[in-house]
């Protein structure tokens, strides 16, 4: 029987370089993977040997006659990709070229020393960190900088506490963080704590992953009216964002609105409806879930500008608001599909049959609405849309206004800044001035920051690969600074400057407590939220001769 991606599948494509008989596709290498929903494996090529799922950092991969839920599904979903998708069978065993870091175990010469420092925690710096530090063919040494107390960008912070299983690719991240040569500095943020100019002044080069934490906007009358939020800051404060604890949501009223229809907004709209039993045995944070509890919301209205067959969200994402025990998920309009179809499709011909349950709440998903105002005067109290084709206007009742409609990335002191794709000017990773084209010497970026806020967890990893590989080029052919100062002087003038500053130690303790207190309360951590409770428990690990 073959195995089977599911749908928590990262795309990081590790199971990629060890399958023996090149059957999970697309890699890479292909250029369909930048923009594919998730990977998949062809039944008529897997030999069932089981070394993808050995190395699949977020367990995605199952045996096809696993009981994994949905996973008859999944194959069919994995055999249709390979239906439209056809490809030449392989005349033999075919083994995936050896990652850099591998193909060099065997250089025998002094590697070059390399002092590369990385803004940020998420998954392209972690990526980024793991590609310098696993190569044999440089002596790397790693700092890592982190405003906030904890680590994890958006696996922390963005991904849905209800999808447990792609959190566990912090797993990953967590071995990269005990490797030699790593230094972490959390609670310290460059440009206010340290500027950049200090950073480069002890690395040969600088690469900021920092992410994108801004909002695109709606542009539209009322926009601003208490109860019209972005989906980022409810998703930062449900998974318990420092920042964004104190934001007040308003669940009093039957109808939120999200407008957009990609991931993140059947992530919002799935948590507003969930059962809060089934919250409870999640990460969620602890202050949302006692809102939560409190909701009035009935029903979500998820709201796309175009028709059906544009919807924004990945197969494996809308399958699974279909499973929401007590929801029913309306398709307005209804959908028809035949079996040449997307499975996408397919899927919301499926819940246009679906009869609703008296009593249950419900999901609706509408499409060719066009968002045209926010209406209320002291608070939203309404959503007037336009149909898409005819222009006929509609206005919907409701409380909560959520935009979906994408992140963006907020300009960074001291580098060139494209407002139009809202990313540092770069080419390949290397940062360069926009009107010469030339490289600003030992300074990168990874990450949405470089490429804009697209692509899943995984798609960071060959990201961050590229900017590395751009880095290493540079320092081949001496394009580096050399450091003025050693590690040893910066963690001195972190030490001067943040006194409460935290290490990777005490983030282990951190993330140890977390653990042990999900146990107890049968959830996979109960999360810090705050920076001096965060403080609290590492020292107390430091007293306890524990941390580490």
């Amino acid at each position: 029987m073959p195995y089977v991606v599911t749908q928590n599948c990262c795309n990081d494509a590790t199971c990629v370089a060890v399958c023996p008989v090149d059957c999970i596709h697309p890699t890479p290498a292909e250029r369909e993977y930048s923009r594919t929903e998730m990977l998949y494996i062809d039944p008529g090529t897997c030999i069932d040997c089981g070394a993808c799922a050995d190395v699949c950092p977020v367990d995605a991969i199952v045996p096809g006659d696993s009981t994994a839920p949905d996973v008859d599904r999944y194959l069919d979903l994995n055999a249709d990709y390979f239906r439209r998708n056809p490809r030449e069978a392989p005349a033999g065993a075919h083994v995936q070229p050896l990652p850099a870091s591998i193909a060099t175990a065997g250089v025998t010469h002094d590697p070059p020393r390399v002092r590369v420092a990385i803004v940020g925690s998420g998954p392209s710096a972690f990526y980024a960190a793991e590609e310098l530090l696993a190569r044999r063919d440089i002596d790397a040494e790693v700092t890592m900088f982190e405003r906030l107390p904890v680590a994890g960008g958006l696996v922390r912070f963005g991904v849905a506490p209800d999808h447990w299983h792609t959190k566990t690719v912090d797993r990953v991240f967590g071995r990269t963080a005990r490797r030699d040569g790593f230094t972490f500095h959390l609670g310290v943020e460059v440009g206010r704590d340290v500027t950049l100019d200090e950073v480069s002044a002890h690395h040969h080069a600088v690469i900021h992953a920092s992410g994108a934490s801004g909002d695109r906007r709606l542009g539209i009358a009322g926009e601003d009216l208490p109860g019209s939020h972005s989906a980022r800051e409810f998703v930062a404060w449900y998974n318990g964002h420092p920042e964004h604890v104190d934001r007040f949501f308003d669940l009093s009223g039957e109808r939120a609105v999200v407008v957009g229809n990609g991931n993140v907004a059947l992530d919002v709209a799935r948590i507003l409806v969930s059962d809060v039993e089934a919250l409870r045995r999640t990460d969620i944070a602890d202050h949302a879930l006692t809102v939560l509890a409190g909701s009035e919301i009935r029903e979500v209205v998820v709201l796309g500008r175009r028709g059906a067959e544009h919807a924004a969200c990945t197969t494996p994402e809308l399958m699974a608001l279909g499973s929401l025990p007590g929801v029913d998920v309306i398709v307005d309009p209804p959908v028809s599909a035949g079996p040449e179809e997307t499975a996408k499709l397919r899927l919301l011909e499926e819940y246009s049959r679906r009869v609703p349950v008296p009593g249950n709440k419900r999901i609706v998903l509408r499409f060719e609405a066009t968002p045209q105002e926010v209406i209320g005067t002291d608070r939203v109290r309404g959503l007037v849309t336009s149909h898409t084709g005819s222009g006929r206007r509609t206005e919907i009742d409701c409380g909560l206004v959520l935009r979906a409609v994408g992140y963006r990335g907020l300009p960074i002191d001291g580098l060139p800044f494209d407002p139009v794709s809202s990313t540092v000017v770069n080419v390949e990773g290397r940062v360069v001035d926009p009107a010469t084209g030339s490289p600003s010497r030992g300074r990168y970026v990874a990450g949405w920051i470089k490429r804009g806020a697209t692509g899943v967890i995984g798609t960071n990893r060959w990201c961050a690969v590229e900017t590395v590989g751009s880095l290493l080029d540079d320092l081949r052919v001496g394009l580096l600074p050399e450091p003025a100062g050693s590690g040893g002087d910066l963690a001195a003038l972190v030490r001067e400057r943040c006194p409460q500053a935290m290490s990777g130690a005490d983030w282990r303790a951190i993330d140890r407590w977390e653990r042990h207190e999900g146990r107890a309360a049968g959830r996979p951590r109960v999360k810090v939220v705050d920076a001096d409770t965060a403080a609290d428990i590492a020292r107390s690990a430091r007293v306890s001769g524990i941390s580490g």
